[in-house]
């Protein structure tokens, strides 16, 4: 092959498709870092800020040094936006996090109590009054990656039943299921 050919297949190809999947890679751990440190994960967040920035030194040094090819600055931004949708997704498949979610119900709960306690979620019910009618609220706090199983069971008894969701920094104590199984957990025990 000419030198030139190749010449010009590394400036137009080689090195933006190194740039793209750089930045898509420091973007990702850079979008997982930003969720571990809201979550709380102190000892992941700063190990993926060091990958994160050691991978983003290589990629800029790489296009400052060849500064010729607009497909490298292009490519630099593609990867940002495709490594954000990415960080995203991979984030959204590690299901991190605790969550509360908390269901608003008129009449009776007791069912929904009794379905989610003996599929091993701690719940507690309180009264309330709702515009028109008394309401029960239902609480329960559950790990991430179960949230479709409960909103299923829920759905299932209750398909009109307004739900809210919202990611819990840290709790204490409290029923979950345990890992693998779906006896009873409590730290009370």
């Amino acid at each position: 092959m000419d030198q030139t050919v190749l010449s010009v297949i590394v400036q137009y190809v080689g090195l933006p498709g190194l740039v793209f999947l750089a930045r898509v890679l420091d973007v990702s751990l850079g979008t997982l870092r930003i969720i571990f440190i809201s979550r709380g994960k102190k000892f992941l967040a700063p190990l993926f800020g060091f990958i994160e920035t050691f991978i983003w030194i290589i990629a800029v040094s790489q296009i400052i040094r060849n500064v010729q090819g607009v497909w490298s600055y292009v490519a630099y931004a593609a990867g940002f936006a495709t490594g954000t949708i990415v960080g995203m997704l991979i984030e959204d498949r590690l299901a991190i996090g605790t969550l509360i979610l908390r269901t608003i119900l008129p009449g009776d709960v007791i069912a929904l109590r009794d379905r989610l306690h003996s599929a091993g979620y701690g719940v507690t019910c309180v009264q309330g009054q709702g515009y028109q009618t008394g309401v029960t609220l239902v609480y329960t706090i559950i790990k991430r990656k179960n949230l479709q199983e409960v909103t299923a069971i829920i759905h299932q008894l209750h398909p009109a039943a307004f739900l809210s969701i919202n990611e819990l920094r840290s709790a204490e104590k409290g029923v979950f299921p345990a890992e693998g199984s779906r006896r009873h957990f409590s730290f009370y025990q």
